[in-house]
């Protein structure tokens, strides 16, 4: 490994800024309102009031009642955010980031096949948060979709040159600007006599498929989580300002775009037009758009950050540029309408993955992980985390057109029919955690088997 992990600063020492490469020290310098501003950003998105129709209506299962997505999104952000929070830990403790973890999980090289599969859903992300910015701002102020997706492509590739320093502007001045825009947009939209929120009918009965897209949302952000944890002062302070920071506002959030899809019947392109019409409408979601730019930058900052995983002396920057340019190109092709079917496909591949890393973690508990670049492989864990996906896989195929075909012909073939109440997160998640544990203990065995002989 390189030597990022070993060689972190102290909080008043060393760089403020990021090192371009692997090998340069890690500033220990944020604290708890540094992160929890930073998660709390997160957690309030663009993407996030719109994209509560796949709480709402999950793919592949029935509609839910507005009372069935609040429960629904309030127990998937839990859990999802809780989550996160674990996913932070390893970072703050070891300086290391995400990607570089997982050489102590699979080893070195098989860390590839979770770092690519990392950077194709970072792109997808990226891409998105562009399209929703573009979206918002053609609608709140005109102009062409391109020449929004252009400038925030350029805003978004300009601020992942200064990682740390973005991340302390959220905390001093966005954090409050966005804080009094949410609850302004809040108490319109829920003070409309029109607002019923008992309409539109639906069910409970696609409650779990529901609560695994609020899940997807959060967990997303676990394989990215430690990028920025690894700058944290305490492990402490890491998981408490993702769990809370994160879950508190992405409740919020999904509430909100609730409340704004149920004044335009469910139409998820109108979603913007209720918080339009508050008298200070125009400001607040241009004070969102604005900051819709810290969801793009986190994706694509951490694109360049798991790139270096495969390829540790590159330069950051020069990544993050090319990362910019590419997320860009793709938003100017990309409808929102990709957006659920692309979630269905998140959680069934990452879900799993941490509870592999819980599994495993609970059998070496104590035993110093190896982060060197070619740390020897562990091919059980990538069975284990293959078992986990096919879980979730078979429990809910998604609609992704092909592979949710593929895995729901699988279903029919084996016979299997799963109830109503079971949830492909938490399904897979156990289960790629005992198959991990049972694994682990197997190959510790054979190892000290191997030694004694």
């Amino acid at each position: 490994m390189s030597t990022s992990a070993s060689t972190s600063t102290t909080a008043h020492d060393g760089p403020a800024e990021v090192a371009p490469t692997l090998d340069g020290p890690v500033p220990k310098t944020l604290g708890f309102l540094d992160q929890g501003a930073f998660w709390a950003n997160l957690g309030v998105s663009l993407l996030g009031f719109a994209g509560v129709l796949a709480v709402l209506q999950p793919a592949g299962a029935p509609p839910l009642t507005v009372t069935a997505a609040v429960v629904a999104t309030v127990v998937g952000t839990l859990i999802g955010s809780a989550m996160v929070g674990l996913s932070a830990m390893p970072g703050a403790a070891t300086g290391a980031p995400a990607m570089v973890l997982l050489r102590g999980l699979f080893g070195g090289v098989l860390s590839w096949l979770p770092s690519v599969l990392n950077v194709v859903q970072l792109v997808g992300w990226g891409t998105f948060e562009l399209v929703v910015i573009a979206q918002a701002g053609t609608l709140a102020l005109g102009g062409p979709t391109w020449a929004w997706v252009l400038g925030a492509g350029v805003v978004t590739t300009l601020l992942t040159l200064r990682p740390l320093g973005m991340l302390r502007l959220l905390r001093r001045v966005v954090t409050i600007l966005v804080a009094i825009s949410v609850a302004y947009l809040t108490w319109w939209l829920f003070s409309r006599p029109e607002l019923d929120l008992a309409a539109g009918g639906g069910s409970w009965e696609g409650f779990w498929a529901g609560t695994d897209a609020a899940i997807a949302v959060a967990v997303s952000w676990i394989p990215v989580a430690s990028d920025f944890s690894r700058h944290s002062r305490r492990v402490s302070t890491a998981f408490t300002a993702a769990t809370v920071g994160y879950g508190i506002t992405q409740i919020v959030c999904f509430v909100v775009g609730l409340a704004a899809l149920a004044l335009v019947a469910g139409d998820g392109d109108a979603v913007f037009a209720p918080m339009l019409a508050a008298p200070l409408g125009l400001v607040a979601l241009l004070v969102l758009t604005a900051r819709e730019t810290d969801q793009s930058f986190a994706n694509v900052y951490s694109t360049a950050i798991s790139v270096q995983n495969l390829a540790p002396r590159a330069d950051r920057r020069v990544l993050c540029l090319v990362i910019g340019v590419l997320v860009t190109v793709l938003a100017l092709g990309v409808t929102i309408d990709d957006y659920a079917v692309f979630l269905a496909v998140i959680g069934s591949v990452f879900v799993p993955l941490l509870g592999v890393g819980v599994g495993d973690a609970l059998v070496r508990r104590g035993a110093a992980p190896d982060l060197s670049r070619w740390a020897p492989s562990r091919p059980l864990m990538v069975v284990a985390w293959v078992v986990g996906l096919a879980v979730y896989q078979l429990v809910n195929p998604g609609g992704a057109p092909g592979w949710s075909d593929a895995w729901t012909a699988l279903r029919d073939a084996i016979g299997f029919a799963p109830p109503s109440w079971l949830s492909a997160s938490l399904l897979s998640f156990v289960v790629a955690a005992v198959v991990a544990a049972a694994l682990a203990t197997l190959e510790r065995r054979d190892r000290t088997d191997a030694t004694s002989g």
